[in-house]
């Protein structure tokens, strides 16, 4: 895995390409890696030693009633234990969204679900929720929509630039360890 900087010089699908626009527009400075498809946890370690990045396990979820959706970001080595966040956010229980929602709101499919994904709810559907722990990290390494590739940018410029252009704001909660 080869650490590179900026975009691909090759054509990729548009979710992907529309993910580097946005950084490019926002003029964030971002490296990348593309890897074989990762769609485990197991994988995004290896991932996340190559790009020395934290990168998050990312759950979309509902409320009971399917009123609100929420994506999850949370430290790969911490247990999404779903009372914990409910109390946190005043919500009734949550479980995991459809894949059919996940694809409607944010314009992804399971495996590839990452922050990047918010900037295609334009309506706002989904909240943000994330472990207050992420604060520590200088480094955030997600997918571009799609998990045959990541990247590395800095958590300042996710909370500076991405959340506010894409309109998006953070509510943090408190994530137990495993």
């Amino acid at each position: 895995m080869e650490l590179k900087q900026g975009r691909p010089q090759e054509k990729r699908i548009a979710k992907e390409e529309r993910v580097y626009d946005l950084l490019e527009k926002l003029h964030i400075d971002y490296q990348r890696i593309d890897h074989e498809k990762a769609d485990t946890m197991e994988i995004c370690l290896e991932i996340e030693k190559s790009l020395q990045a934290t990168i998050c396990k990312n759950l979309f979820l509902v409320n009971s009633n399917k009123s609100q959706y929420y994506l999850l970001m949370l430290k790969g080595h911490k247990k999404f234990k779903t009372k914990n966040i409910s109390k946190q956010i005043n919500s009734s229980r949550l479980s995991f969204g459809s894949d059919e929602k996940m694809h409607e709101y944010l314009d992804i499919t399971p495996g590839s679900v990452s922050v990047l994904g918010l900037m295609n709810d334009v309506k706002n559907n989904v909240q943000l929720l994330m472990d207050q722990d992420l604060l520590e990290d200088e480094y955030l390494g997600c997918h571009p929509c799609i998990n045959t590739s990541s990247l590395k940018i800095k958590m300042q410029d996710v909370f500076d630039k991405i959340l506010p252009a894409i309109n998006h704001q953070a509510i943090f909660v408190e994530v137990q360890d495993g």
